[in-house]
């Protein structure tokens, strides 16, 4: 009875087949165009055909031993092909184009969609003969109870029933939460959470035209309403959980689950509600869990020759840590691609977020995961910089001399540095990071940073083809991006952002401002002694000036000193004998004399005084 045991998924076939063929766009008309080619294959494949022509051929009764899983997927796309008729029709009868026909398209839709639960019914009833038979499992069972619960409260509630309604889309949910709480994998518990956001809203809506207070809430609203009904709806439901949830303790003692791990932003949990994201995701948590196993031993190796030219180890620096990054960096572009359709699939059919109130949105893990991916593809280009950058690493010598690289560095270097510098911009557009100011200002620490070591090795690049002044120039704007850098991260108290992908500590500042200090004086030398810090003179056309050429500047050189001191004395100078020139001739008003000019007298005294100066002998 084993060997003939059915692996029946309704809910599994249906999402597979609804998201690949159109309703991921709400696209109703190619889906039962597909229902429609898949239903005419499994009846070929099944030789269910009545016959060609006018002969009429009977097909045999099914029954619980002749079943097969191509008969109930023929029953399931026949439902899911009626019903995708009756939401096409539901949708033209809304057009302003068919106003007149309107009524006409509401009944044949309703015609359509009773004809989708019969045939889910007559699918259920089938299941529920192979369960009782053991040829299908309580998962199975559940799911395909799930599905047409789905289907009768829709159709309940297109012919406006609100009440029944709301119980039967109430314990299908409880159902669903029950498959999600269960589930084997993180893939199966994703597809429980997608129908059950499909007709959380349903449940809300319903409950609203009933006049519920608390309409919104959905999980109160439908563990009331499934506490009271579920053994009414479902025939034996307390025993159909009970024999699930021992299916799946066994099978999770049997093989080991493939769980996706909680994954965190700032705190808190980021939902994977998609079974589609779920398997991506899974490969990239197998690719993150290589990367850490190979990481360890060679950070051991590193540890002994740490160091380099800018101070910067990206961990490990060999070729092979570099390639383990590709698997995930492969994972993370398929998980990317994935998430954009989903949320360009959500924009293109005008609906909003079908998740609980309070969770995030498509939006936000689309997000999450372009960070990752950009946050990983940082940290390989890190590697490649600190792996080229080791490879050329100079030998230590007693002598120091001047580091001879390879031209083909820096450039390589410059243009990896351009890679990071494109991430890291990407990275600080993205709407997680506008959230958080301290993540942002982390981002642009570390886009300033990065462009101060782009400066400095272009500024290597230059000097290469003796281009000093641009050399300079780049020296001294990456000064500017440094300065900007520690003012950045002078703001926080410790560095807020992650320390995995991209490590910044001041010790790296310090490296990074003293080889930056070291280049510019070593350029400053370089071009002094290619032309003398001349801009536009050619190497061939300068000549070196002397020393005591320049020394005569400054220092007043007593040369005949020198030379008497060094033996040459130097010849005695010659004067020269001047010839007397004529006195050149007076003009007459020169040879004129002048009468002298008559010298003051004293004046006469006269008295007392004057006649005792002539008795002492006095004039």
């Amino acid at each position: 009875m084993a060997e003939n045991k059915l692996s029946f998924r309704a809910l599994q076939l249906a999402n597979q087949q609804r998201t690949a063929y159109g309703l991921r766009y709400n696209d109703f008309t190619r889906y039962r165009k597909h229902c429609a080619n898949r239903t005419h294959r499994l009846r070929s494949t099944l030789k269910m055909t009545h016959g060609k022509g006018r002969e009429f051929k009977k097909l045999p009764p099914l029954t619980t031993d002749n079943i097969k899983d191509g008969h109930l997927e023929l029953l399931l796309f026949e439902s899911e092909r009626a019903w995708a008729y009756s939401q096409d029709l539901i949708t033209q009868s809304l057009q302003p184009a068919n106003e007149d026909q309107a009524g006409s398209l509401r009944h044949s839709a309703t015609g359509r969609f009773r004809r989708a639960v019969h045939w889910s019914t007559q699918l259920l009833s089938h299941c529920q003969s192979l369960y009782a038979a053991s040829r299908l499992s309580a998962e199975g069972l559940i799911q395909i109870t799930i599905y047409t619960l789905i289907l009768n409260g829709r159709f309940l509630r297109n012919r406006d029933n609100f009440e029944d309604a709301v119980i039967q889309l109430s314990v299908a949910r409880h159902l669903l939460d029950e498959l999600a709480d269960r589930a084997a994998t993180s893939r199966d518990q994703a597809l429980a959470t997608v129908f059950a956001d499909e007709i959380g809203p349903e449940i809300r809506y319903c409950a609203h035209e009933l006049g519920r207070e608390k309409a919104y809430d959905v999980d109160a609203i439908a563990a009331e309403l499934s506490e009271k009904h579920r053994g009414e709806i479902v025939e034996g439901c307390d025993a159909l959980i009970q024999k699930f949830r021992l299916e799946g303790d066994v099978a999770g003692k049997g093989e080991g689950r493939k769980k996706l791990g909680t994954l965190m932003w700032e705190g808190q949990p980021v939902p994977v509600r998609n079974p589609e994201l779920v398997d991506v995701l899974l490969r990239v948590q197998e690719a993150e869990a290589k990367i850490t196993q190979s990481r360890e031993p060679a950070r051991v190796e590193s540890a002994s020759d740490k160091g380099g030219r800018k101070g910067k180890s990206g961990g490990h620096g060999s070729k092979k840590g570099v390639a383990a990054y590709d698997a995930i960096l492969l994972a993370l572009s398929d998980a990317e691609e994935v998430a954009r359709k989903l949320v360009e699939a959500q924009q293109s059919s005008g609906s909003s977020s079908t998740s609980a109130a309070g969770t995030r949105d498509i939006h936000f893990v689309h997000a999450y995961i372009v960070y990752q991916l950009l946050s990983r593809r940082i940290q390989r280009d890190l590697l490649l910089v600190s792996a080229l950058l080791t490879s050329h690493r100079p030998q230590a010598s007693a002598k120091p001399k001047k580091e001879h690289v390879d031209a083909r560095l820096y450039p390589a270097v410059v243009k990896l540095l351009d890679t990071v510098i494109q991430s890291l911009t990407q990275m600080r557009n993205l709407s997680i990071i506008d959230e958080s100011p301290d993540l942002a200002s982390a981002v642009e620490a570390r886009l300033t940073f990065t462009k101060a070591r782009r400066c400095s090795y272009l500024a290597q690049c230059y000097v290469a083809v003796k281009k000093y002044a641009e050399a300079l120039s780049l020296i001294q704007l990456a000064t500017i991006y440094l300065r900007e850098t520690r003012s950045t991260l002078s703001i926080f108290s410790e560095d807020p952002g992650s320390s995995t992908y991209y490590p910044l500590t001041p010790s790296d500042l310090d490296a990074l401002e003293s080889t930056i200090t070291q280049d510019g004086l070593t350029i400053k030398n370089e071009w002094f002694a290619y032309n003398g810090g001349s801009i536009d003179a050619d190497n061939k056309t300068y000549k070196k000036p002397l020393f005591f050429d320049i020394a005569l500047n400054y220092v007043q050189l007593d040369m005949d000193r020198l030379q008497e001191r060094a033996g040459k004395a130097p010849a005695p100078a010659v004067v020269p004998v001047q010839p007397v020139q004529p006195a050149p001739a007076r003009s007459r008003l020169e040879e004129v004399a002048r009468p002298q000019t008559p010298e003051p007298q004293a004046p006469a005294r006269g008295g007392l005084s004057s006649l005792l100066e002539g008795w002492w002998g006095r004039k």
